[in-house]
């Protein structure tokens, strides 16, 4: 999606008449902030990802100190489940991906996650916050809290989750700092039947996010329509999201049909 985002946002904002100098002005951040967003949110949607799969394996494993969670992604990071057995909680895994871990996904992930549970995954009711340690996705650290509540089945039988993220916040490898919040409902459509294989998974993501870019401006995205998103390969298959940077309105991306609109003006987008 950057690639072309980024010209067609500074052809739209460069094309714009002199007297209308908020876009001027904003042209360059807005461009960063949009690419940013587009960064820390494919982020923290892995984060999700992973996290749920982790206490999807312990809980379909006899054993839950072996994890076969680790055969999902074809490394071996450390994982430890606290108390060691099916029944008590709260339960606390921790994953450890120490000086790196490749995944299948192309993704190399170090550090520490830890989770705390007060149930399965798949129980309604239940809740999952993780933190991080000296976390990283590739070169950007994560930090925050990223919290998973299951609000049980909804009307078509698929388990819906509440997704909130509280002062999360990525650095990059220049020390550019960008915050994210998050507000949303994550349901999951497909891949729930092979809790130890993460790639099948399929899911639709609705609600709010919003933050800071590295260069101070508020951006806040609203989802007009489910995202439907595909773990391998890694897309977004539909939806539409509005988005508002600083004082720079109506961006729409719709991914159903390829396209991004600005200022009413259609222009092709790359999935």
């Amino acid at each position: 999606m950057k690639k072309l985002i980024i010209p067609t946002l500074v052809l739209l904002f460069t094309s714009c008449e002199k007297e209308d100098t908020v876009y001027e002005t904003n042209t360059e951040g807005a461009v960063d902030a949009l690419t940013e967003y587009v960064t820390v949110s494919k982020v923290f949607q892995d984060i999700g990802n992973n996290n749920g799969d982790v206490i999807l394996s312990a809980e379909s494993s006899e054993d839950p100190s072996t994890n076969k969670y680790l055969e999902t992604i074809s490394a071996n990071p450390e994982i430890t489940i606290s108390p060691v057995d099916l029944v008590t909680f709260p339960k606390t895994i921790t994953v450890d991906f120490k000086t790196g871990v490749l995944g299948k996904d192309g993704i190399t992930r170090k550090g520490t996650v830890t989770i705390v549970s007060t149930g399965w995954y798949r129980e309604s009711g239940s809740e999952h916050t993780a933190t991080f340690t000296d976390y990283y996705h590739n070169d950007y650290k994560v930090e925050g809290t990223h919290i998973v509540k299951n609000m049980g089945e909804n009307e078509d039988g698929d388990l819906e989750y509440s997704v909130v993220i509280e002062d999360g916040k990525i650095t990059t490898e220049t020390d550019a700092v960008i915050e994210y919040e998050e507000n949303s409902t994550r349901t999951w459509i497909a891949g729930d039947e092979t809790p130890l294989n993460i790639w099948d998974d399929e899911y639709l993501l609705d609600g709010l996010q919003n933050g800071i870019s590295s260069s101070g401006l508020d951006y806040t995205i609203t989802i007009e329509e489910s995202l439907h998103f595909v773990l391998y390969p890694r897309s977004i298959e539909s939806g539409i999201v509005n988005i508002d940077i600083a004082d720079i309105k109506d961006i729409k991306i719709d991914y159903t049909n390829s396209t991004i609109t600005i200022l009413d003006s259609e222009y092709p987008l790359a999935k």
